[in-house]
């Protein structure tokens, strides 16, 4: 993960949440020190110590970190993550912002982990997509390597994918491959996405790195597998859930990649709660 780039949409964050400044905790408080807890409430894999450590470095020097959990650990109902102390402004002012990520990436790291689990033994990889949310796919994809998946294509610069519009537009997927190896260099791979019979012997001419089945039955996954040379890796997609997933491993598929993992992960349930003497206030 880039350190700095973390930093940066951490202080974007915060000053979105912020403004002006926190009203409600400036009207009630002044200098008082608290302490507080980031407790589970959900089962789950933990996504989020970088987040917390880099987030109140960012945010004040006068609050101190000190963690239970590291990131892809298992987390239980009722586990405290993290304790925070410091002004109770600094920790009530900048609270949401961290909850939001941390419960967030918690649940696509939780989320990828089951998706591990269920092809557990088999070699296939579980990977992510480019279906991440808007400014946050570094963390996203960072929460899918928590929750023991591998990564995608990070954005549009990192490979070459051609999919079903690019085939349609250029007509073949011969001539689409033929295009982009006359521009790209030797260290850029090529995949190659198709639908049909057709287009997998055509692709499987072509010789790219990978090719993507895309929206195909665990059934005919297997038997167009047998057809792809044993150099070309083998990819999957297209809406797969969890109850399919060991289907689809026993197709001969490398690697299975889906978008739910980041794009439908419910946010793991996370609060933070100042320690007071009469018990727990939840924040």
């Amino acid at each position: 993960m880039n350190n700095l780039l973390l930093k940066q949409q951490l202080a974007d964050f915060f000053q979105e949440d912020l403004g002006y400044g926190d009203k409600t905790s400036d009207a009630i408080f002044e200098n008082e020190e608290a302490e507080a807890v980031y407790m589970t409430k959900q089962a789950g894999v933990f996504c989020g110590e970088k987040v917390i450590l880099a987030a109140y470095e960012l945010f004040s020097k006068n609050i101190r970190v000190t963690l239970f959990k590291r990131d892809g650990e298992q987390i239980e109902v009722g586990e405290v993550i993290a304790k925070v102390t410091g002004p109770v402004i600094d920790l009530l002012s900048s609270e949401r912002v961290i909850l939001n990520l941390i419960q967030r990436l918690s649940a696509i790291a939780t989320k990828t982990n089951e998706a591990v689990r269920e092809v557990e033994g088999t070699g296939v990889q579980i990977c992510d997509t480019r279906k991440t949310t808007p400014g946050l796919r570094m963390l996203e994809k960072y929460a899918v390597q928590c929750g023991g998946g591998k990564n995608h294509r990070y954005g549009l610069d990192d490979a070459i994918l051609i999919k079903d519009n690019h085939i349609a537009q250029v007509g073949s997927v011969s001539k689409a491959v033929e295009k982009v190896r006359g521009v790209i260099g030797h260290m850029t791979k090529i995949e190659v996405e198709i639908e049909t019979f057709e287009q997998l012997k055509e692709a499987i001419a072509a010789n790219p790195d990978v090719i993507m089945l895309d929206n195909c039955s665990s059934d005919q996954a297997k038997v167009w597998c047998r057809e792809i040379p044993a150099h070309i890796t083998v990819e999957i997609s297209g809406g797969l859930t969890l109850k399919q997933l060991r289907d689809y491993a026993d197709t001969g598929v490398h690697v299975i990649s889906m978008g739910a993992l980041t794009h439908s992960a419910q946010s793991l349930d996370i609060s933070l709660d100042i320690l007071v003497k009469e018990g727990v206030s939840h924040v």
